[in-house]
């Protein structure tokens, strides 16, 4: 498709002008000789003329060629460059984008450019003095911003800040895991879809017991409760089970006395996960149940058969018998609670969830465990810094504590050490060896050591080694080293995975809390006002980009990667993205692989466009669409509706149509020239994610410049873009 920039319609106007006034010019001066001519000679003139008026036409067409050249050339050295230059004066003068204009055109629009360039860096000056003294003002504001920042993203305990829509205006690290675990599809850009700045919580929770806990709290406060409050229960879509506090958020008072009972404006929820913890209490109940209910039969047929034996004038046989029945009913019974309290045990082994824990730490732990719980020294040995385990600490620390104090007990060791490795030739697990010196072992005495309950101190635990290491999903095992005159026991743990070691990075950086909260969404309430009628300022976008495995999607071509951000707020969100590589369930042709950098081998195993759509139509769920010729992306996402039933039925934007709007007398409107335009620095070209994030920094700049055209809302702009030359290009 070719976006090259269209002649301006004022050179037809003045060539077409010319043409006429040409033409009758011909036809006055071919009137004023024929007025002086008697018939014969106008007959005369007319037949010599009518010869040669080919020759004439040509001529005329020669002239008006040159005419046209020549308006060409005026128009390039005196008014195409004033408009542009006019164009991109409007950029500098409306947006905060910072840049020299190029001078083109005739010298004195060249001299213009030159001061136009003064003005700006004069601007700059003050702007940046200004901005000196604003960011001096505003420290305080901004420490008290990150203390509140700082502490929400430090607690353990998943926060949202909602407004009385149910829009998220703020949630801590915490809420971003948890919603990432609650998610359907996980594996599709990270459970993104769930949890954002400006999102509904109503895509989690049903709308109907929010509304009540509202409703409850607002009854608490109109009596007066000084900490209102509401819980419920609930399910989410992923089978999971929440128990969630409300608590209210109220409008400052004035200090009048009309503010005595404050309005309210959104509310906070804290977000606890019981699944499990309901699941454990679930089979507690079962244990219960089966010991009283299964338990009352025997007991009745006890008790049946001492009371017969009470009679004296019983003989030996039946006396034998319920005797038999008391014994088969205590065996029973005794068979009964044995197996509870193995299942109990069996309980206890998976209460405990499995976290991420760096080696060093957990080695330093169990240290000082092992010289508390047993008084034997011990020191670390080739302890691995960089390792990150993936592992319960607790029952782990345990089980050395265990192993220690039974090697001191029963073999006199003095002294022991810990060892922390990579597993060779075992990708994704450690080694974790208990190292000691002094006399052998035999094996029978491991195999002993690992099945009999834990014993630490005067703590008798009903786990085993075997069951830690089973919890763990690792290993367990005896080794000497007869060089070293040493023996050990190791323990093949699992490590941390890299995503999980990279998100929790991310999760802890300082720099990215601030993406996390914007107060300035408890202003935005109104849901009633048709999309259309909402200002441009007032809506939340998705910016997205697709690469594909070519340009024609009607002729068999695939989506193999979809980037998108959003917009809330009038900020790019920059930690709220999603982005997934896609399986096309076709080759890559090796001519477009230069273009977008994806190998084949990186899309096998993918999820497949049925999976990832609808993960990223929740994600774009409830705003704007904006791509760049999002005519070509609309397109593939058309042609995939009747196969994954997913429609994308949303407003859409067009930042090449609105570039168009704009500056309609730029020589292009391709993404690199308007970024170079607002100053705009583009990274990761032709990858979905970088295009996308381009996309909507440009798409920032435009919403002011359009607003000084008069456009304001929604319908103004889809309406004033398809006007544009470029709406009529279809796919």
């Amino acid at each position: 498709m070719s976006l090259q920039k269209k002649t301006d319609p004022r050179l037809w106007w003045l060539l077409g002008a010319a043409a006429v006034a040409s033409l009758l010019w011909l036809g006055a001066t071919f009137g004023l000789i024929g007025s002086a001519m008697d018939a014969q000679e106008r007959q005369a003139v007319l037949q010599t003329v009518g010869d040669r008026l080919v020759l004439i036409v040509l001529t005329w067409a020669a002239g008006m060629g040159v005419i046209g050249w020549g308006l060409k050339r005026w128009f390039d050295l005196w008014v195409t460059p004033s408009v542009q230059l006019a164009e991109e004066a409007q950029v500098l003068l409306k947006t905060d984008v910072v840049r020299a204009l190029t001078p083109k055109g005739n010298a004195e629009t060249k001299v213009l450019v030159g001061l136009f360039n003064q003005l700006v860096a004069q601007r700059e000056d003050l702007r940046r003095e200004m901005d000196h003294k604003v960011h001096e003002a505003a420290r305080g504001i901004e420490q008290e911003k990150s203390r509140l920042a700082a502490l929400m993203s430090e607690l353990t305990q998943s926060v949202v800040v909602c407004n009385l829509d149910g829009r998220i205006l703020l949630y801590n690290n915490r809420a971003r895991m948890q919603f990432r675990a609650l998610s359907q599809a996980p594996g599709v850009a990270g459970g993104a879809e769930l949890i954002g700045l400006g999102r509904s919580v109503y895509s989690v929770f049903d709308r109907k017991l929010v509304a009540h806990a509202l409703e409850n709290i607002q009854q608490r406060m109109a009596r007066g409760a000084a900490q209102p409050s509401a819980q419920f229960v609930t399910t989410t879509p992923a089978g999971q089970l929440l128990r969630v506090q409300m608590a209210p958020v109220r409008a400052p008072s004035g200090g009048g006395a009309e503010d005595s009972s404050p309005a309210l404006t959104g509310f906070v929820l804290m977000l606890d996960n019981i699944t499990r913890e309901f699941e454990v209490e679930a089979a507690k109940d079962q244990v219960l149940h089966t010991l009283t209910e299964r338990s009352r039969a025997a007991l009745a047929n006890m008790q049946a058969a001492l009371d017969m034996l009470d009679y004296p004038d019983l003989d030996a046989a039946m006396r034998e018998r319920f005797l038999g029945v008391i014994r088969d009913e205590t065996t029973a019974l005794s068979r009964r609670i044995g197996d509870l309290e193995a299942g109990s045990a069996d309980s206890l082994k998976t209460r405990w969830p499995l976290e991420d824990m760096l080696g060093v730490d957990f080695v330093t732990a169990a240290l000082r465990r092992i010289e508390v719980a047993t008084s034997v020294p011990v020191s670390a040995a080739e302890v691995d810094g960089g390792l990150w385990l993936r592992i319960e600490s607790f029952s782990l620390i345990q089980a050395l504590a265990y192993l220690a104090g039974r090697l001191s007990d029963e073999f006199d060791v003095r002294f022991v050490q810990l060892r922390l490795q990579p597993a060779a030739g075992s990708a994704g697990k450690a080694w974790l060896d208990l190292i000691w010196s002094g006399q052998a072992m035999s094996t029978e005495t491991v195999m002993s050591w690992e099945m009999d309950p834990m014993k630490v101190g005067d703590e008798t635990l009903r786990l085993t080694v075997r069951d830690v290491v089973e919890r763990h999903n690792g290993a367990f095992w005896f080794e000497r080293e007869r060089i070293r005159h040493q023996a050990f026991f190791r323990l093949l743990l699992p490590l941390a995975s890299p995503q999980e070691q990279v998100d929790a990075a991310t999760f802890v950086r300082s720099d990215s809390r601030p993406e996390y909260y914007d107060f300035d969404l408890f202003k935005t309430t109104e849901q009633t006002r048709s999309m259309d009628d909402r200002l441009l300022t007032e809506l939340t976008y998705t910016v997205f980009d697709t690469e594909t495995t070519g340009l024609n999607p009607s002729q068999g071509d695939e989506i193999i990667q979809i980037g998108a951000a959003r917009l809330v707020n009038n900020k790019l969100l920059r930690q709220e993205c999603f982005e997934q590589l896609v399986d096309p369930k076709r080759p890559i042709p090796p001519a477009t692989i230069p273009i977008h950098g994806i190998q084949p081998e990186m899309v096998i195993g993918q999820p497949t466009i049925d999976q990832v759509l609808p993960a990223f139509h929740a994600f774009a769920q409830d705003t704007v669409l904006v791509a760049h010729n999002a005519a070509f992306d609309m397109r593939f996402l058309q042609l995939k509706e009747g196969q994954t039933g997913v429609v994308f039925d949303q407003p859409v934007l067009d930042t090449l149509l609105l570039s168009a709007v704009i500056h309609p007398n730029q020589d292009s409107h391709r993404l690199e020239a308007i970024a170079e335009r607002f100053n705009v620095t583009v990274i990761g070209r032709h990858t979905a994610m970088g295009d996308a994030m381009v996309t909507a920094e440009v798409f920032l700049k435009l919403i002011p410049l359009l607003a000084e055209k008069g456009i304001h809302t929604l319908g103004q702009a889809r309406e004033a873009a398809q006007k544009t030359y470029y709406a009529r290009l279809k796919y």
